[in-house]
């Protein structure tokens, strides 16, 4: 039994002697044609064509190489931007009027400035201020009023809480949205919109009693406000810079 196993083992021991050699004389010859090992630092191997870089699937471009071509494409055609930016505010300023002539300025200066945009964006805002004063809410205001106008509404906010006031209110939606005038000084652009809107409000003591307003009767509200931007500030946003209303 021993002399038969110590057969059997020099018989697959002299097999896989065989394969090896003949692996190592298949795999191991070089044919001088093998590529160089890829080294991912090295910065001076040159691409060459192949059909492997046929296969190569180029990224999506950034929209920052798209902004630079439409860049390059508004700078080449100056002449022509009069007639295409005039249907950023179609439907908001007649025709050859100041306020048209001034949007087309506007829209010259910042060409990802749109007034029907900036109008349904304004809307949002005055609801946001409005909703956001009532309830005193600074995070929400300040980084949607300049400066002047923040500290005006910071301070009735903080007067209203010193007596223990609050304000019970529910905004019920803007009904009519006019825009009414255009400024573009230096680099400053400054849109003034009418707002009608309607709500229910009230101020209420410490003790929770009504002293002023009615919680159930809608009211009706129209308010002028204008808001400002740079328009060659990377900041998008624009800021409430002066209010009024009409009686």
């Amino acid at each position: 039994m021993g002399e038969a196993s110590s057969l059997i083992n020099l018989i697959l021991l002299a097999v896989a002697v065989v394969v090896f050699l003949k692996l190592r004389s298949v795999l191991g010859r070089r044919t001088g044609d093998e590529r160089p090992p890829f080294d991912p630092f090295s910065s001076d191997e040159k691409a060459t064509p192949s059909a492997e870089n046929d296969k190569v699937v180029q990224l999506p471009r950034t929209r920052r190489s798209n902004a630079d071509e439409e860049e390059q494409s508004f700078d080449a055609y100056p002449q022509t931007e009069p007639y295409v930016v005039k249907d950023r505010w179609a439907g908001l300023a007649p025709q050859g009027s100041p306020l048209a002539e001034t949007l087309t300025e506007i829209a010259l200066a910042d060409r990802y400035f749109d007034a029907k945009e900036f109008v349904t964006g304004a809307k949002a805002a005055y609801e946001m201020i409005v909703t956001a004063f009532a309830n005193g809410e600074r995070e929400t205001l300040k980084p949607l009023l300049d400066t002047h106008v923040y500290k005006s509404f910071e301070g009735v906010i903080a007067d209203r809480e010193s007596r223990g006031e609050t304000i019970d209110q529910t905004f019920i939606g803007i009904t009519k949205t006019e825009l009414q005038g255009a400024e573009l000084s230096g680099n400053r652009a400054r849109l003034t919109l009418r707002f009608v809107s309607e709500l229910t409000a009230c101020t209420k003591n410490a003790e929770g009693v009504v002293i002023e307003g009615d919680p159930v009767t809608i009211r009706k509200v129209t308010d002028i406000w204008t808001f400002e931007r740079d328009v060659t500030a990377s900041d998008p946003n624009w800021r409430l810079v002066a209010t009024g209303s009409e009686d």
